[in-house]
């Protein structure tokens, strides 16, 4: 049996124990230098802008924020930031010897059953088996990169393909423990590739150099499922209608600093939830618009009664949840949960907006503050929050932190992420559905269902919403021409047209 060095074997044992793996020492580094803007220009853009829609602009503070990560937890019942445990996971019987039997053509060794003991009696030989005839796809070797590829190398899946056209240069070694100083000048893909290698020699890790955008639509096929990460909205749009068209699950992932999200298409999705029977029957049909039961079976287990739900879960495109998708009812019709969701996703929303117009980051200058500004109050107001919670001092924080890689944040979001991936190939935990916002001044990871009010799933390629392939590989070098009809944004109760290209 091969042997793990001590930081594998202590993240191994972090997860079968349903903790967040610990980071290593290289992973506390000094993150990479954020965005410094002038207070002076902000203050008097977030002023204008918001002034009229009644905000109390009352500053915010997040002291000693990185002393409570131990203590995060989900204000809105989102899924756990670590392991999940289930509520009957498949224990063997002591003595036991767990059956070889192959699923997906995949059949385990006795040293393999060894070496994944602890996952097994997690998530059951079944589940093991499946995310060991996995391959993913990884694209853009970051630190949250890092953080998931790590966790997924350590689960055993089947094979990892890491897809970076970029060169290592000094910024990266600041939060990426992959990285040394002698790799810089290399490809990022290959050189982090060997050390990923040395944390599970049993996964097949496959460095590619070259850039996503030159793949073609079938390249996505070969894959289970598919990661990107800090990518333009753009870039991930393209990615995400070429997996719709082959059928494969997709996840998207982005930090910038103390904030950060996940957003994953998995088309439609099923998976069985094993509990005790309750009194309350279950019935089959639908639950919301974007879940339903579609059978209920029981069995029994000593002296109880196991109730084992299928459900099965819809989900909408890239394109149409950061763009335009709003909240479900649940929150609109309660002004409680309204005020809770923070104002990150509106913040985000308008990032991937600029973003897509100019295709780069807001800059320095008054005029791209103002911009940015008048887009987060408009998606703001678009989701039907209230006004007050979106601050100017947030505001500044969230352009200060905009391309930053903070350890701690990416260690949460990406062992979040690689436990909904290995969650989603088991089939037997409830994944994200289907947005997850880390706000670092709350210290929170919330989740959000973010759908339009159209077809979900699979009728939403059928019916033509999503980009059509015939544009793969045809983002332009410079995306300045804003949209035909942007909505109007009223500011200080004027109507601001924005201009057909940027200054």
């Amino acid at each position: 049996m091969d042997t793990q060095d001590p930081t594998a074997a202590s993240n191994t044992a972090a997860s079968s124990t349903g903790e967040q793996p610990l980071p290593g020492p290289t992973q506390l580094a000094v993150p990479r230098e954020s965005y410094v803007h002038d207070t002076v220009a902000i203050d008097a853009a977030l002023a204008a802008s918001l002034s009229s829609q009644g905000n109390n602009l009352i500053p915010q503070t997040h002291n000693d924020i990185f002393a409570a990560v131990d203590g995060v937890v989900n204000g809105n019942g989102a899924l756990p930031l670590g392991m999940v445990l289930p509520a009957h996971p498949p224990l063997p019987a002591v003595g036991a010897t767990p059956t070889l039997q192959p699923a997906n053509g995949h059949a385990m060794s006795a040293d393999e059953i060894a070496l994944y003991d602890r996952q097994i009696r997690l998530w059951g030989m079944q589940a093991q088996q499946k995310i060991q005839a996995a391959n993913i796809l990884l694209i853009s070797m970051k630190a949250l990169a890092n953080e998931i590829a790590k966790n997924l190398v350590l689960a055993g899946i089947g094979s990892l393909t890491i897809v970076d056209d970029h060169i290592v240069t000094e910024a990266d070694l600041g939060a990426q423990f992959f990285l040394s100083q002698e790799n810089v000048g290399q490809n990022r893909a290959v050189a982090a590739a060997v050390q990923v290698q040395k944390l599970n020699p049993r996964v097949k890790v496959f460095p590619d150099p070259g850039s996503i955008m030159t793949k073609g639509a079938s390249y996505f096929s070969d894959f289970d499922i598919v990661i990107a990460t800090d990518l333009r909205p753009t870039v991930l749009a393209f990615i995400n209608t070429a997996t719709r068209l082959h059928n494969r699950q997709f996840y998207a992932a982005g930090v910038h600093g103390l904030y950060g999200y996940i957003f994953c298409d998995l088309v439609e999705h099923d998976y069985v939830l094993k509990r005790d029977k309750g009194n309350v029957v279950t019935n089959v049909g639908p639950e919301s618009r974007y879940r339903s039961v579609i059978e209920v079976k029981t069995q029994k287990e000593s002296a109880k009664t196991i109730e084992m739900v299928t459900k099965r879960d819809l989900y909408s495109t890239w394109e149409l949840v950061s763009e335009t998708s709003l909240l479900p009812e649940e929150y609109t019709k309660s002004k409680r949960r309204l005020k809770a969701v923070t104002p990150t996703l509106s913040c985000l929303r308008a990032l991937w907006s600029f973003q897509t117009q100019h295709d780069r980051e807001p800059g320095h200058n008054k005029q791209d503050l103002e911009w940015f500004t008048r887009l987060a109050t408009h998606n703001h107001n678009l989701l039907s929050l209230p006004s007050e919670t979106l601050r100017s001092e947030f505001l500044r924080s969230f352009l200060q932190n905009i391309n930053g890689e903070v350890a701690p944040v990416t260690a949460i979001l990406g062992g979040q992420l690689a436990q909904d991936v290995i969650n989603v190939l088991g089939q037997n935990q409830q994944p994200i559905q289907n947005m997850v916002i880390f706000d670092g001044n709350k210290m929170e990871a919330n989740m959000y269902p973010l759908h339009p009010n159209d077809n979900l799933g699979r009728s939403q390629l059928e019916s033509g919403v999503s980009l059509s392939m015939g544009q793969m590989g045809q983002i332009p070098g410079n995306a300045e021409q804003q949209p035909a009809a942007f909505p109007q944004v009223f500011v200080g109760g004027v109507d601001i047209a924005m201009p057909a290209k940027a200054m």
